[in-house]
């Protein structure tokens, strides 16, 4: 106990962690269950025997007047509710770790259903739904980004120290980290330019490496680098897309002809 208070609490980091653990076991929690629902919705296709009493279920579709209630809606309300809580009250150790952890629970929510929100459709067990994987994997990795990090931009420095010359060469830090992470998002690596706003080793790796070919950045830099062009295309190619679609399959479960009840 005396390390977690040492390095977690007395650093101020006990409530990312508290938001980690909501986040991440709330989705657990929540692929679980759906997953089930989807297994027992493909199973109902197939005829009852005769006379059979139908089962009681302990787990389903959330129905509130007749519509289906997503469970990003409760998502929402959640990051909502403990947001303006922690905002107005601040109300200090352990109140702001459970509102944390509430927090993660209720992004874990929302991001779960992130597809709805972009194609504004129920593509939940789609291939366009595997996106909600993605914003989940975001989400994990910035949360647990921010939790080892000393500073949101991921450059740290003690506001007593050093002279004018020394904040200059700090802010020309912190621009060009921060520029590193924009040319990420310019080559089509959102996941890493957001990350990369923490982690500044995620950001320069990511600037240095080829762009995805169809990236705003191999538009205009690689179109007279046939060369490039090629390389960048065998380095996102098929094998590369088939390894991101097995950890999606792996995580949320495998894109298909969902049922027609998706949670």
């Amino acid at each position: 106990m005396d390390w977690f208070t040492v390095h977690v609490v007395d650093t101020g980091r006990s409530p990312a962690l508290a938001a980690l653990v909501g986040f991440v076991v709330t989705f657990v929690v929540v692929r679980s269950v759906t997953r089930r629902i989807r297994a027992r919705s493909s199973t109902e296709q197939e005829p009852a025997p005769t006379g059979a009493r139908p089962r009681r279920r302990l787990l389903g579709d959330l129905t509130i007047g007749g519509v289906h209630v997503h469970h990003q809606v409760w998502g929402i309300l959640l990051v909502l509710l403990t947001g303006m809580l922690q905002f107005r009250y601040s109300p200090g150790h352990p109140w702001t770790e459970l509102l944390a952890l509430l927090f993660g629970a209720g992004a874990a929510l929302a991001l779960d259903e992130f597809a709805l929100w972009f194609y504004l459709d129920d593509v939940y067990w789609s291939e366009e739904g595997q996106r909600s994987i993605d914003a989940i994997l975001v989400g994990g990795a910035l949360g647990a980004a921010l939790l080892f990090s000393g500073s949101p931009v991921g450059v740290t420095t003690d506001a007593s120290s050093g002279g004018s010359s020394f904040w200059t060469l700090y802010t020309v830090v912190v621009v060009a980290h921060l520029a590193l992470a924009f040319v990420c998002l310019l080559k089509g690596k959102l996941a890493t330019g957001l990350i990369g706003i923490v982690v500044p080793l995620v950001a320069t790796v990511g600037a240095i490496r080829l762009a995805k070919p169809s990236s705003f950045w191999a538009r205009r830099r690689y179109a007279g680098r046939p060369g490039r062009l090629a390389r960048a295309r065998r380095r996102f190619g098929p094998q590369y897309y088939a390894r991101r679609a097995r950890v999606r399959a792996a995580l949320g479960g495998r894109a298909s002809g969902p049922p027609e009840d998706q949670p």
